[in-house]
């Protein structure tokens, strides 16, 4: 049985090293994975990091149609940061790339491994501006609401467009 393609919204971030072109050599790399069609890229963010003292991060997102379930995309987007030097080692601490896998579809997911809605992503506007910017209809399937209502509802003053050379 041919797998049909779903589609899925993905976070990207990074403050250590040329957080610019690793972001942009990152969306290449899974857009060139089998199985992941790369549909929309956001413009890139600066934002202003959460967690303990650090600089400020790159941020944006995608949204990915994909031929693989949601644990095999997660797994993907892992082995994807550790091929860009993505040590865990602080939560919330400073990092070459991080990849968050936001929603897949309608799902709602709730392991010990994955979780999806991305359970922070309603309260983040270093997530929500840019997943509005690319997909502002999308339902987030447990509050029932478009992404660009949810954005409404942030502090949007420390997230700024990002003026790329």
């Amino acid at each position: 049985m041919q797998q049909t393609k779903q589609v899925s919204a993905i976070a990207l971030g990074g403050n250590m090293g040329d957080s610019y072109g690793i972001l942009e050599a990152a969306i290449e790399t899974l857009a060139q994975t089998p199985g992941i069609e790369l549909q929309a890229k956001s413009s890139w963010y600066i934002t202003k990091a959460v967690g303990p003292p650090q600089p400020d991060y790159l941020n944006g997102c995608a949204i990915l149609k994909v031929k693989m379930p949601p644990d095999l995309l997660l797994e993907t987007l892992l082995a994807t940061e550790q091929k860009f030097g993505r040590v865990r080692q602080q939560r919330w601490g400073a990092r070459s790339l991080d990849l968050d896998l936001l929603l897949y579809d309608d799902l709602i997911i709730d392991t010990p491994h994955l979780q999806i809605p991305h359970p922070r992503m309603r309260e983040r506007a270093f997530v929500l501006i840019p997943l509005a910017e690319i997909a502002p209809g999308w339902v987030e399937p447990i509050s029932q609401r478009v992404i660009k209502d949810l954005v409404k509802e942030v502090d949007c003053s420390d997230v700024n467009l990002f003026q790329s050379n």
